[in-house]
């Protein structure tokens, strides 16, 4: 049967993480949905954790990789796209574990012309390191505790609120502004469109703007909104040391702002 949902993971290394991210993915309350991990040239430890996994779960995997070549992220989230099932796609990163009811709100909130926002907790090195499967089995993980109170009060942990997980539309009025603003960690939109823009650019090489303000953009001249759907779609964001984008990055999107390119010319196809 044709999935609802497609869920690309973003990959590169930490096996880890993907782990915790399989055990929180058997939790999900939405069901009708299948996995792609997009690896950008991880070693094979990657690929015997799926096939461990593949047994355990009542959701399809499919893992597509390309060898490590430097940073070709947006080339394996276009291959996502091309082997995906579903007409709506979910994109997050493999270092951000889901709440149980992430798919659901994503599904649930879909929009015909609207590109979904979500955020993320980030969870400081500590918390991180002390983070078991137990708690992601049990789902302790996804309620906003003490210790992860108490460490957001200190600045290790960072944006602590996004834990929680508000469905009263009378708060969300109060509480969520409707505009969002995209991460590339916590998305959704529908197939159709990132088609219609020729999906992601292949020209950013390095980390940062290709995976999420240069697609918010081209998305928004397509006529696209950008829909806030914080409070909902939880998800906790593991530490690591952060990896800084190259200024190639910057001058490539400010040419892309500068001209109003809407349709990409290196994408899923290529247009030279």
């Amino acid at each position: 049967m044709k999935p609802s949902l497609t869920l690309v993971i973003a990959v590169y290394n930490a096996v880890k993480y993907l782990e915790f991210i399989f055990e929180a993915l058997k939790r999900q309350s939405f069901k009708e949905f299948e996995v792609i991990v997009a690896d950008d040239g991880s070693g094979s430890d990657i690929r015997e954790l799926i096939e461990r996994v593949r047994s355990s779960v009542d959701f399809p995997i499919q893992h597509l990789w390309h060898e490590d070549n430097g940073f070709r992220k947006n080339i394996m989230l276009n291959n996502a796209i091309r082997a995906s099932q579903s007409d709506n796609l979910v994109f997050i990163d493999g270092d951000c574990v889901p709440h149980r009811d992430f798919l659901f709100d994503h599904w649930t909130n879909r929009q015909e012309n609207g590109l979904l926002c979500g955020k993320r907790v980030n969870l400081s090195k500590q918390l991180t390191e002390q983070l078991t499967l137990e708690d992601i089995q049990t789902g302790k993980f996804e309620r906003l505790s003490w210790r992860l109170f108490c460490d957001g009060l200190f600045a290790r942990s960072i944006n602590t609120e996004e834990s929680l997980r508000i469905t009263s539309p009378v708060l969300r009025k109060i509480l969520v502004r409707p505009e969002g603003r995209i991460l590339g960690c916590n998305f959704s939109v529908r197939k159709e469109l990132l088609e219609k823009i020729n999906g992601f650019n292949e020209d950013y090489r390095a980390p940062g703007r290709g995976e999420d303000s240069d697609i918010a953009f081209r998305l928004g001249l397509l006529g696209v909104r950008m829909v806030s759907i914080r409070f909902l779609a939880v998800q906790i964001h593991l530490y690591h040391n952060r990896t800084e984008g190259k200024d190639e990055n910057k001058y490539l999107y400010e040419h892309i702002l500068a001209t109003r390119e809407m349709i990409c010319k290196h994408g899923l196809k290529n247009l030279d």
